[in-house]
């Protein structure tokens, strides 16, 4: 049986000049030589995907690790078989799977199996081990292991996200029972004990670079370079500028900087424009002093001039977010309730909450793209008697500010800048937001019982009219509870020499890292 719904989706989003690369796909085989260099945005702090931080790092487990079904064509959203033989839905709440014969573990772990995909399934919905990802598999109940390589997904209730986010995406890699259950805590760090994927880790040298190399025991391909290397930067500048130099063969760049390379490039280099699937927003923690009446955080949303933000920081090349859903995808709003500033009104809301001014903090990633923008809201906001300090840190230890498993930093965060990645299907977006992610995900610790109950409808409604009015209502949530200020979805754009064919999906920061080959 075959759902309409549930069959895999094309979406395209992109714009630019670039070959078709092809993906690395069974029985395609490359000679393998020959090194790349590639820019990485960050550096990685685990390799868990049931505890991912950045794309990054699910980009290098796509090198790493199998899924039943994996994007893996150029600017496309479309899916192919990867370790599945066969993967059917058999009815809305099964779906029955196969997997190849021809694949195994390194380091000695033997054939991949259904007990493999079992463990690394459920343990994402295991609440012992609290995978900020569970939703990803929120109507899992279980997986039926009925041969050593077969296998049925059982689903509590039909699952609108399962072959749009969930198998594709950062929740349907497969690990090594054995491996990782030898681990402490049976938990992934920074090293992988055993992958399946054409590559391996060679060498990780914190915040200096990530070498993987082929891996000898893939049998569905040659891997098409000898090495792939991932140097970590911080700041877009200082990798263009490397790149220019001839240091990276792979770079994604600022969106400050398209204009003046739509009008000249590197010699030898190709400009790819992504329409991305990120958002970007203000946050405002609901619980710190500051920001607890809601009129206060209303006030901050009408003081900010979102145009003039993004002037700044993109240079007039991006629009205004209305949401974290972009603009042709489901649930997009067609405007936000905030739609212009309007200083009076904030200082009207200031004065109805019974605060003259007061001194706050805005936090966020030490880039000039992040900065640039929190200068603009620090100008705004000084308007209504708000005087804010920049507070700049190195990416590793913001994404570790809001998380309550790491200490109470949470409690000392006020506003802050965000950027989140998005995936076609709407439910990658929307679970952050959840009562649930407080603590987690959830920096702003805004607790709906109403978005909860929505993103529980959404889940299991098939009609996309229907689901995407859900979604679009959850936003409206959102900005309602003054907590976020959406700003913009970007763009992606990346620089990469001609003689390399990579393989990017439609947001631009999506990789496909063994589909990278020779152009």
């Amino acid at each position: 049986m075959t759902l309409p719904l549930l069959t895999r989706r094309h979406f395209i989003a992109a714009s630019g000049t670039a070959a078709a690369a092809l993906p690395f796909a069974p029985g395609m085989a490359h000679a393998a030589g020959g090194t790349v260099r590639v820019r990485a945005p960050v550096d990685i702090q685990t390799l868990d995907p049931a505890f991912t931080y950045t794309n990054y790092e699910s980009n290098l487990n796509r090198a790493l690790l199998l899924q039943l079904i994996a994007w893996t064509t150029h600017m496309s959203w479309d899916w192919e078989k990867d370790a599945a033989a066969m993967i059917e839905q058999v009815d809305p709440t099964h779906v029955k799977f196969a997997l190849r014969d021809d694949i195994g573990w390194n380091n000695g772990f033997g054939p991949v199996t259904a007990e493999d995909v079992k463990f690394s399934f459920e343990r994402i919905i295991d609440p012992g081990l609290a995978s900020p990802y569970s939703a990803d598999w929120a109507a899992l109940d279980r997986i039926e292991v009925t041969g050593e390589r077969e296998g049925v997904i059982v689903m509590k209730q039909p699952f609108a996200p399962l072959w749009l986010s969930t198998l594709p995406g950062i929740s349907g890699f497969i690990l090594c029972k054995k491996a990782v259950e030898a681990l402490p805590g049976a938990r992934v760090e920074t090293e992988m004990p055993a992958v399946a994927g054409p590559y391996k880790v060679k060498e990780w040298l914190p915040k200096q670079k990530m070498t993987i190399v082929p891996n000898e025991s893939f049998t569905m391909g040659k891997a098409a370079y000898d090495e792939m290397v991932f140097y970590p930067v911080d700041d877009d500048r200082v990798a263009e500028l490397a790149f220019e130099a001839g240091e990276y063969d792979y770079c994604a760049v600022s969106v400050s900087s398209v204009p003046a390379l739509r009008e000249k490039r590197p010699e030898g280099s190709i400009l790819l424009e992504c329409a991305a699937l990120d958002y970007y927003w203000l946050g405002m923690n609901t619980e710190h002093a500051n920001f607890q009446d809601r009129r206060v955080r209303q006030a901050v949303q009408y003081a900010v001039d979102v145009p003039a933000v993004l002037e700044a920081a993109f240079f007039g090349v991006v629009e205004r977010a209305t949401g974290f859903q972009t603009k042709g995808s489901m649930g997009y709003r067609e405007r936000n309730i905030v739609a212009e500033r309007d200083v009076e009104k904030a200082k009207a809301l200031m004065a109805e909450a019974g605060v003259e001014g007061f001194k706050a903090t805005i936090t966020l990633v030490n880039t000039s793209l992040f900065t640039s923008m929190a200068q603009v809201i620090q100008a705004n906001l000084a308007e209504i008697g708000i005087e804010v300090e920049i507070l700049p840190y190195d990416s590793g230890t913001f994404w570790n500010l809001g998380l309550e498993s790491e200490g109470e930093t949470y409690k000392d965060l006020q506003m802050f800048l965000h950027q989140y990645t998005g995936l076609p299907d709407p439910n990658f977006q929307t679970q952050w937001f959840v009562p649930e992610q407080v603590g987690v995900w959830n920096w702003e610790r805004w607790n709906s019982p109403e978005y909860k109950a929505l993103n529980e409808q959404q889940l299991s409604e098939f009609d996309e009219a229907k689901r995407g009015a859900i979604v679009q209502k959850m936003q409206d949530l959102m900005e309602e509870s003054g907590a976020y200020l959406f700003l913009t979805n970007s763009l992606n754009p990346v620089l990469y020499r001609d003689t390399l064919s990579p393989c990017v999906l439609p947001s631009g920061n999506n990789l496909y890292f063994p589909g990278f080959k020779p152009a």
